[in-house]
């Protein structure tokens, strides 16, 4: 292929291939265990699959509606008033995306504009501050206290001004594992309340809160609602998080705008996964019982390592745990997370890489949404380091 010579403007200068793409790489390359990338390595239903298969059968490969499968959409909001007691109406205030990444991007797409900016808490996903770039906002980046990571209220008080456009929120958070709790919400409600600040909230691991927590969603505060985007994920819930199929739902004003980017973005998700989830979701001990689930993980994965050098920081939420090794080394998290790869042949994620300015408390984070086997060989690794 002959080299393209004319000069190319980055719009993301600073961006380079994504931490999980490296670490599975590396971690295939060594043939390390991948505790790194989050997602399962044990199979989702049975009857999940067939039941997509049954919609194949049935000739519903065609283009969904822009918007969604009506049966979908309906079967969300009937869940969403479940479990958190809003109502959204699937005809106006629900949309199906290519998972929680695409509703993310298009949610800052739909209403971030040149100058605005956006508050984002760091360590924070990697997706969020590349979008509010691509859109010419400033992310505004404050910082969780560790090693809690918890929101200190009073700074984003004073953080925020006339050009606050968006406050992104993730709970449970990726990658700490912390929660946010009601007093936080109400916080926030106080904070937001008079002003045309919009909320996003990242709640893909809302069925993965442990320890008898539940998960605070923006649904359970009418006021936070009316000025928020939700979004989730059904990759996240059902472990098929190679299906890239998720949704958002937001009040009916934001959700125009919303799908006024996501027509032209995707236009439409997979047809017959899409009515394999809405009869799928009937099941409602399917993604009810996740808390239990993961807790056992978690339980599991934290006791076979509690006796190495590594100190367990707090997981209250998600399939994350992180570890802290200052114990063992004051090298740089990014040099000691590759080391374990190519010497000890395990592979995380370095925290650093989730902040701005490059945080470093000598943490990992490590994924326990894996079979007891893999757990059970990752933490003779870990107790061995």
């Amino acid at each position: 292929m002959p080299k393209f010579n004319a000069s190319l403007h980055s719009k993301l200068p600073k961006v380079g291939t994504t931490i999980f793409t490296i670490m599975t790489k590396m971690a295939q390359a060594y043939n390390a265990i991948n505790l790194s990338q989050g997602f399962p390595n044990f199979p989702c239903s049975s009857e999940l699959i067939a039941l997509v298969n049954k919609y194949m059968q049935q000739g519903q490969n065609q283009y969904a509606p822009m918007q969604g499968v009506l049966a979908l959409r309906e079967a969300i909001t009937d869940k969403t008033k479940k479990l958190y007691g809003c109502h959204y109406s699937p005809e106006t205030e629900v949309t199906i995306t290519a998972g929680a990444t695409q509703a993310i991007y298009t949610a800052i797409t739909a209403v971030v504009n040149e100058g605005d900016e956006v508050i984002v808490f760091s360590p924070a996903y990697d997706c969020y501050e590349p979008a509010i770039e691509l859109n010419g906002g400033k992310t505004i980046h404050i910082e969780l206290e560790f090693p809690d990571y918890n929101i200190n209220w009073g700074i984003v008080k004073k953080m925020i001004n006339h050009k606050t456009r968006m406050i992104i929120i993730n709970t449970p958070h990726n990658p700490s594992g912390s929660i946010l709790k009601k007093q936080d919400l109400q916080e926030l409600e106080k904070i937001t309340s008079g002003t045309d600040i919009i909320v996003l909230s990242d709640e893909v691991y809302e069925h993965m809160v442990f320890d008898g927590n539940t998960h605070e969603s923006i649904a359970k505060y009418p006021e936070l609602a009316a000025r928020s985007f939700i979004v989730s994920s059904f990759g996240k819930t059902y472990h098929t998080t190679g299906w890239k199929i998720g949704y958002c739902i937001a009040p009916e004003a934001l959700m125009a705008e919303f799908r006024k980017v996501h027509q032209y973005l995707v236009f439409a998700v997979n047809t017959p996964i899409q009515y394999a989830l809405a009869e799928y979701l009937k099941k409602e001990e399917e993604y009810l019982h996740l808390n239990n689930f993961y807790q056992q993980k978690r339980d599991y994965f934290r006791n076979a390592v509690k006796k190495s050098r590594f100190k367990l920081l707090n997981c209250e939420g998600t399939y994350f745990q992180l570890l802290d090794y200052s114990n063992i080394t004051l090298e740089k998290d990014t040099d000691f997370a590759v080391r374990l790869i190519k010497e000890f042949g395990i592979a995380s994620v370095p925290v650093s890489v989730f902040y701005n300015e490059h945080t470093d408390n000598k943490v990992l984070r490590f994924c326990f949404a894996k079979d007891e086997e893999t757990l059970k060989r990752a933490a003779e690794i870990i107790c061995n380091i």
